[in-house]
């Protein structure tokens, strides 16, 4: 049973794959890799702009645990060097004291005397240049320790400082990123509010129709009040017609009548 559909598996891969190798020859898997490229691609484009700002957040925030481990390795790590410091202190003032008691003893031995008194007691010129070659033997041995632990404590504090600049930059590039995401949040949301605002439709034909009510009133009225403002100024100007004429034409003619008579012969004309 699995053996058949394992064959049958084998066929669903194979064939398609045979087939491919016939159409585009030893081209097949580049063919095949570019497809998966421009298929992951798509797939990415697809995914929401909020969706990939939350997840940059929930990466930085998980640099976080990162960052304080580290720090927590910072902190043992100073605490283990500032023992090695001590004991390099230590070691040295030891040496210092260790020097100082080699160089009486050689001063001693060199004074040629046969027998020696320290502390109270007798020592023999052979005991003093025994305890000499020990005392010598066990400072060169701790001067060779000593600048050993000296090299790990500065091979450590190096090392030391490395890992604390490196906090800090990861650190300062964890500020950085949330400051970056805040920003593409805030271009986000004014993209979000400009598309928001372009989502508003208004039927301007609506618009157009009522102003173009309102301007044919509009119209109407101007020509009503200029026909009336015409009719008033046509009732108010005195008639000049024929009558006018014939009127300015008698004057003239009483004018020229009476123009050389006497003003008797007007007056005595003028009783009954």
């Amino acid at each position: 049973m699995f053996k058949k559909l394992f064959l049958a598996g084998a066929l669903l891969v194979a064939v398609p794959m045979l087939v491919g190798s016939m159409l585009f020859g030893g081209g097949l898997w580049s063919y095949a890799s570019t497809a998966f490229s421009e298929v992951k691609s798509d797939a990415k484009a697809m995914v929401p702009i909020e969706w990939e700002l939350k997840r940059a957040r929930h990466m930085i925030a998980k640099l976080e645990p990162v960052i304080e481990e580290n720090r927590t390795k910072i902190v043992r790590e100073e605490i283990e060097v500032a023992k090695l410091k001590r004991q390099v202190e230590r070691n040295q003032q030891l040496l210092a004291k260790y020097q100082r008691e080699i160089l009486q003893l050689r001063d001693d031995l060199e004074s040629g005397s046969t027998h020696y008194v320290y502390a109270g007691r007798s020592y023999t010129a052979e005991q003093v240049k025994a305890d000499l070659a020990n005392r010598f033997k066990h400072y060169k041995t701790l001067e060779q320790t000593t600048a050993k632990l000296q090299k790990i404590v500065d091979i450590r504090t190096n090392k030391l400082d490395a890992a604390r600049r490196k906090v800090e930059e990861m650190l300062a590039a964890q500020r950085q990123l949330e400051v970056d995401v805040e920003n593409l949040e805030a271009r986000l949301e004014m993209i979000r509010v400009a598309e928001a605002a372009s989502e508003f439709k208004f039927d301007n034909s609506k618009l157009a129709q009522t102003r173009e009510v309102v301007d044919d009133i509009t119209t109407r009225l101007d020509v009503t009040e200029r026909m009336l403002n015409t009719q008033v100024e046509l009732y108010d100007r005195i008639p000049v017609g024929d009558k006018s004429e014939q009127l300015d034409s008698i004057t003239d003619d009483v004018t020229r009548y009476f123009e050389g008579k006497p003003a008797e012969r007007l007056a005595s004309s003028e009783q009954p």
